[in-house]
């Protein structure tokens, strides 16, 4: 990808009036990673690369790709915002994993078309939604007879560049 590319040929219009070198970066590290991340682990995954951006450009990159309808945001259990790119076929929920992070898209037509509803019924216009859903993966299930699975949490991947992170216990 070159850094003249057009924000249009990345399948995202961003807000500010350029398209920079470092936010077509961002997009195309944030596009490799198969699950939310924080802004914070992006910058360590751009960096780990070589990539030289500061960590101020990595988040205001992000709250443009934000605001353009790029990214789909959710927020993890402390509060910190987490970052996937949003397919080109629009909004999706989630359903991510209390343990280990993944992420899984679900069918959520119901709750767009109840949004929808409840701005007819109210008047209002321009109505927002967020929807968390949180679960344990199987992967992350206790065997019947092991009790409790160890703690788990999420690191970048050192080999496998096709998983922004990696479960480490």
């Amino acid at each position: 990808m070159g850094a003249h590319q057009p924000a249009s040929a990345l399948g995202v219009i961003c807000v500010s009036s350029r398209t920079t070198r470092q936010r077509a970066t961002v997009l195309r590290v944030l596009t490799g990673c198969k699950d939310f991340v924080s802004a914070q682990e992006l910058y360590g995954l751009m960096t780990a690369d070589g990539t030289r951006i500061g960590l101020t450009t990595v988040y205001r990159a992000l709250r443009d790709l934000e605001a353009s309808g790029g990214v789909d945001v959710v927020r993890d259990d402390a509060g910190e915002r987490l970052y996937r790119r949003r397919p080109d076929d629009g909004h999706r929920h989630y359903l991510i994993c209390r343990g280990c992070g993944r992420s899984r898209p679900v069918d959520s037509d119901v709750v767009v078309q109840w949004a929808g509803q409840i701005a007819s019924d109210t008047g209002f216009a321009a109505v927002e939604h967020t929807v968390a859903l949180t679960g344990t993966c199987a992967g992350c299930q206790p065997a019947p007879d092991e009790g409790e699975p160890p703690p788990c949490h999420w690191e970048p991947a050192r080999e496998d560049r096709d998983r922004a992170r990696a479960c480490a216990n």
